[in-house]
């Protein structure tokens, strides 16, 4: 919430139209463009007073001589958590997004998340990052183990619902199908139920009295922080929409391509910016300007939301302009966020 005085009803029609103008024409707005295109009910040197008064406390700014403003980081901010309305989202743009994971259900959670990303490009017109659940609370279901070669396995485990994590492992021993599949019964047996933060602490413990091969169990143990922990964030990741975000009037000149391609192929970078920001009302969280932590993301805002499967918490973001379409972008994100959640906790 800005720490600012109150705008009165007049500054905050006025910001408003401001900011509305802005996000459709990419261009400054003028007190004679907003009297000649919206019946405020005062003239044209009124408005301009309002404008000076906006400009003075830092809600708008005049980028160079036009007459026209623009809004500021701290005027979007005013905007986001005072002016602007919450509405849902149009039936027709609700069922694109319900008939785009509905093609997935029978997929595994990167095909729906890969869906979801994709449509959420596709109709925000932005930027759009899908981050798959952090794991460390999600119930662990079953394990296999699959010899590749006589020195290669792998490791296959079964997280609540569609969630799948794979890992090879090297192999330094000699073991047979028989024996492979003694020890994944008894994994099974005493792992299942549990959450992976629950098996990394305790499984040394819980297999310390099995009757199975101990070289094999013994590797398993030693590699419990690897196989039950957290995929690396970058790995988590899932983006779309890149088309559309360098498209944008904003990000026409070439160093501002480049600086925006370098974020994008950041992997780790573009996660975190997403995975940093926490939840506000409502759960959507809007990041704009220079409150984004890395410093090429100083010209784009962030919009994300969590959703949820179980006990697992991911994230949606969609990355635009600062003079993006606020209400649009989190009418989307909130009924996005609803469905990823249904359609990953509804699958078997």
């Amino acid at each position: 919430m800005t720490d600012s005085r109150e705008l009165n009803g007049r500054e905050r029609q006025v910001l408003g139209i401001i900011i509305q103008a802005y996000v459709v024409t990419a261009t400054p707005v003028g007190s004679r463009y907003i009297a000649q295109n919206f019946n405020m009910g005062f003239s044209d040197a009124t408005i301009r007073n309002v404008m000076a008064e906006l400009e003075s406390e830092g809600y708008i700014s005049q980028p160079h001589t036009s007459a026209g403003r623009i809004p500021t980081d701290k005027g979007y901010r005013y905007y986001v958590d005072l002016i602007m309305t919450f509405q849902s989202l149009g039936e027709r743009e609700k069922k694109k997004i319900e008939e785009n994971l509905s093609i997935d259900r029978k997929g595994t959670s990167s095909d729906v998340l890969l869906s979801a990303v994709k449509v959420l490009g596709t109709i925000s017109r932005q930027l759009s990052v899908v981050l798959s659940p952090t794991l460390s609370n999600a119930t662990f279901e079953k394990l296999d183990l699959v010899l590749l070669s006589s020195t290669r396995m792998m490791v296959i485990i079964s997280i609540q619902s569609l969630f799948v994590k794979t890992i090879v492992m090297e192999l330094d021993l000699e073991l047979s199908r028989q024996t492979v599949n003694e020890v994944v019964d008894v994994l099974n047996q005493r792992l299942t139920g549990l959450t992976l933060a629950e098996i990394r602490r305790s499984i040394a413990r819980r297999l310390s009295d099995c009757v199975c091969d101990s070289a094999l169990k013994n590797l398993i143990v030693r590699s419990a922080g690897t196989l039950f922990d957290e995929s690396p964030v970058f790995e988590r990741l899932y983006i779309s929409g890149t088309e559309y975000i360098v498209d944008q009037p904003e990000f026409k000149q070439p160093e501002k391509v480049r600086e925006l391609i370098t974020m994008i192929d950041d992997k780790f970078s573009m996660a975190k910016l997403v995975e940093n920001i926490g939840p506000t009302r409502m759960d959507i969280t809007i990041s704009i300007g220079k409150e984004n932590c890395e410093r090429h993301a100083e010209d784009l805002t962030i919009v994300s939301a969590p959703y949820y499967v179980g006990n697992m918490v991911g994230k949606l973001g969609i990355l635009g302009p600062k003079r993006m379409d606020y209400e649009h972008a989190v009418r989307v994100l909130n009924y996005m966020a609803d469905s990823l959640s249904a359609t990953l906790s509804g699958v078997n």
